[in-house]
């Protein structure tokens, strides 16, 4: 993608904008946008840490500003989160764990 984060993090998905267009769309276009993305990669260690990175930041967003968002994205924050523990193995999960950390 060639954007890179303050913290020197180059993104390698759209995540942050197809979120940023389902916000406007309402909740079930948010679940909608999850549910496909996740289904799609959650096998792929770095689009699945930067998906669980998205929802952490979106609920940072909405701290203060939309409180459904806010606790909408922290649900999803969690359930990928708690996915990657519980499913990646080895170096992809010590990938998640260094890059989400």
């Amino acid at each position: 993608m060639g954007i890179i984060l303050e913290n020197g993090y180059e993104l390698k998905t759209t995540f942050w904008n197809d979120f940023t267009i389902a916000d406007v769309f309402g909740v079930e276009a948010v679940n909608d946008t999850f549910n496909r993305a996740f289904a799609e990669w959650k096998n792929n260690v770095e689009y699945i840490t930067e998906l669980a990175m998205v929802m952490s930041w979106k609920s940072c967003y909405y701290y203060g500003k939309n409180k459904r968002y806010m606790n909408l994205y922290s649900e999803l924050y969690h359930k990928v989160d708690d996915w990657c523990l519980d499913n990646l193995k080895d170096d992809d999960l010590s990938y998640y764990i260094q890059t989400t950390d």
